[in-house]
């Protein structure tokens, strides 16, 4: 997370925190918050301070902590939080408190905001697993679900008391790119794509396709312990393998980056733009669409020192040569009906540039996104991209959160799918 991307200035984030282990990580969740300029509000239960006590938020916070009913700044504090709230978000939401949110309990100042704001709600479960796979659980988890709540993780790992399994709290950058998907995602753009005729795809339309990403950044070795890499942190592409799984594609994801994925996507761990290229080629004949999102290198080191470069013996010469053009090799071969998406992160906005690239490539479309924007590019939770057709301008988003990129996306790639 960039610490100078604000793209939560202006937003008020009520960060209810919930009684379980996973307080302590909430407190990674305020500083993120924080970060993108969020106004961020902490309001700990009871059952939270026996984990983390008011004082780490009150260091970390110029807000005053809330924790009753009673004893807040304001007259009725729930009723004053819940319509200052942009967004509710508990994190760790345990088995308690999603029940009583379900059913409409306010016995502390968290549920009594729940009911009295109409902001969007934000969950991070965190449970055992045990408690997670409940059936009543389950029931309370779909009764919120089917009011918009939305939810993010849980995920499958360490638990409390030496446990593993589902339902450990997704991790701090998780939750603050699911905030920001929430606050700061505009509509998809209404402006007409006069150059291309390009429109865009309902959702759904991707039920029974075969869909391959690819996603993060590769990192070619120079000897045992360095290695030439860039910035990209995965997101775009793990944002647009989670959104094509959700339309109903068997999804594929080649990636390099730890970021999580959906259950229901196949992840394949790459590090080098070999290994990217040979992963994606086994796979690409079986997919309609392929969407090569990775930033992958353009350049290796001509060999590996097999031993560790030593400063001490002075400046060291470093020869490079080029890698496989995974998107143009993809082009050359692909079969007949295959959409190919390539990306392109560039200095500055030079369309032209970007559209020669795009028919160099081969490629069916080319979505290109200006690094040097403080709001886009590698290692933020958002994007402003324009997307290239072979007929000039398909569509334009921005700045917005990657999801929303993902499915601006898939909405302009599947319109080709069904031409």
């Amino acid at each position: 997370m960039r610490s100078g991307a604000a793209v939560l200035t202006g937003r008020t984030v009520v960060l209810g925190v919930g009684g379980g282990i996973a307080a302590y990580k909430a407190v990674e969740v305020l500083r993120g918050l924080s970060k993108l300029g969020a106004e961020v509000v902490p309001l700990v239960t009871d059952a939270a301070t026996h984990f983390v006590g008011r004082a780490t938020f009150s260091a970390l916070c110029p807000e005053p902590v809330r924790a009753s009913l009673w004893d807040g700044p304001e007259p009725v504090p729930h009723t004053a939080l819940g319509r200052r709230a942009d967004l509710l978000l508990v994190a760790p939401c345990t088995a308690d408190l999603l029940a009583k949110l379900a059913h409409g309990h306010a016995d502390d100042l968290l549920t009594a905001t729940a009911l009295a704001t109409r902001a969007p709600l934000l969950l991070a479960p965190a449970m055992h697993s045990e408690m997670w796979e409940h059936p009543a659980v389950g029931a309370n988890v779909a009764t919120l679900k089917s009011r918009g709540t939305s939810l993010v993780g849980p995920g499958t790992g360490p638990l409390a008391a030496g446990d593993s399994g589902v339902g450990r709290m997704a991790e701090p950058d998780e939750i603050v790119d699911a905030a920001v998907s929430l606050l700061y995602d505009a509509p998809a753009p209404s402006e007409p794509p006069a150059p291309s005729g390009l429109v865009a795809a309902p959702s759904g339309a991707l039920a029974g396709m075969a869909v391959l990403v690819s996603a993060g950044g590769t990192r070619e070795p120079i000897d045992r312990v360095r290695f030439i890499g860039n910035r990209s942190s995965g997101r775009q592409g793990h944002a647009v393998a989670a959104e094509a799984a959700s339309r109903g594609a068997r999804v594929v994801l080649v990636t390099s980056s730890a970021l999580p994925a959906p259950d229901e996507v196949e992840v394949v761990k790459v590090e080098t733009a070999q290994e990217m290229a040979e992963e994606i080629g086994k796979r690409a004949g079986e997919a309609n669409l392929i969407v090569m999102a990775a930033a992958v290198a353009d350049f290796r080191p001509r060999a590996r020192l097999e031993h560790k470069m030593d400063r001490s013996r002075g400046p060291v010469g470093l020869e490079l040569e080029p890698t496989e053009d995974i998107l143009a090799s993809l082009s050359a071969a692909r079969r007949p009906g295959q959409v190919l998406v390539g990306f392109a992160a560039e200095v500055g906005s030079d369309l032209a540039r970007a559209a020669e690239k795009l028919e160099r490539k081969g490629a069916d479309l080319l979505v290109v996104n200006d690094v040097s924007e403080p709001d886009a590019g590698f290692d933020v939770p958002t994007n402003t991209v324009t997307i290239l057709s072979r007929r000039g301008v398909a569509a334009k988003v921005g700045p917005v959160s990657k999801e929303q990129v993902a499915r601006t996306v898939l909405d302009v790639s599947t319109s080709l799918l069904a031409t």
